[in-house]
């Protein structure tokens, strides 16, 4: 199997059939800003505009979230992951869970 695993919002891969699928995979992270990256985030709302300091954490978060939820599909022996999605909560005040899901399956070239 290559290192790569194929990732995809859909039901399906174009170019690839599945061949087995096996079962739900996910990867979960829990993530909060320092409270210097709290004031300094918070001081740029004042201005508007994007945050980048709050932009980084989320990017940092669901990177996190997939690199786990890929780890899982490949301890199942997956080579592929389908139906894949991201969510997102507070789990109380500055403290807030990623969680990237989707279908393992193993798939091969048509």
């Amino acid at each position: 199997m290559s290192s790569t695993t194929l990732i995809t919002t859909s039901t399906y891969l174009e170019g690839y059939k599945i061949v087995k699928q096996l079962g739900l995979v996910r990867g979960i992270t829990v993530r909060s800003r320092s409270l210097i990256g709290n004031m300094a985030g918070g001081f740029m709302t004042l201005f508007g505009g994007r945050s980048s300091i709050y932009t980084e954490l989320c990017e940092n978060a669901r990177e996190e979230a997939l690199q786990l939820m890929i780890l899982h599909s490949r301890e199942l022996g997956a080579n592929a992951i389908i139906g894949m999605r991201y969510d997102a909560n507070d789990v109380m005040t500055g403290l807030t869970e990623v969680l990237a899901y989707g279908t393992a399956v193993i798939v091969e070239e048509n």
